[in-house]
């Protein structure tokens, strides 16, 4: 169930992205470059013919965390056609989001199984840290007291002025 979600939200989110780029991808690329003098459209045209020619793989490339992020968003800017957008959306997103959780379950399941002969092992560590920390920091309580109780016995008590 949660994969099915992963994948639904991973897909869908990449459409807003892809519809975002197509309805105000332009504007907001020309603003940049207005902006960021740096920055201009140039590159824009130069990566259309490139992401004509590998846009879905840029597309179903998802786990490549900046790649993910700006292809849906790219390839409304640069007016990819959607079906070839969607083809490259819905198997990415299934490749991603539900292997992603498949292999995460997976190894929850063999963790799980595993840590279940271990878990005493964790108890007793943990009582024992617990322990061990209680200590140092009555210890170092004790210190401090004892500190400043030296600090103020070595203080001269305030001699009162005579008007």
């Amino acid at each position: 169930m949660l994969g099915a979600c992963a994948t639904a939200g991973a897909i869908v989110g990449d459409s807003i992205g892809y519809a975002i780029g197509r309805k105000g991808g332009r504007p907001l690329l020309a603003w940049l470059g207005r902006k960021f003098p740096s920055t201009s459209a140039r590159p824009t045209s130069d990566s259309r013919s490139s992401f004509q020619k590998w846009g879905m793989w840029a597309v179903f490339g998802r786990f490549v965390a900046l790649l993910r992020i700006f292809a849906g968003p790219l390839a409304g800017v640069l007016h990819m056609p959607y079906w070839k957008f969607l083809v490259a959306n819905v198997f990415g997103g299934i490749l991603w989001a539900g292997g992603t959780t498949a292999v995460i379950y997976s190894v929850g399941v063999v963790a799980e199984a595993w840590l279940k002969r271990f878990s005493w092992l964790g108890l007793v560590l943990a009582v024992l840290i617990g322990l061990t920390s209680m200590l140092v920091i009555k210890n170092r309580a004790k210190k401090a007291a004892a500190e400043r109780a030296a600090a103020s016995a070595a203080e001269p008590e305030p001699v009162p002025v005579a008007d």
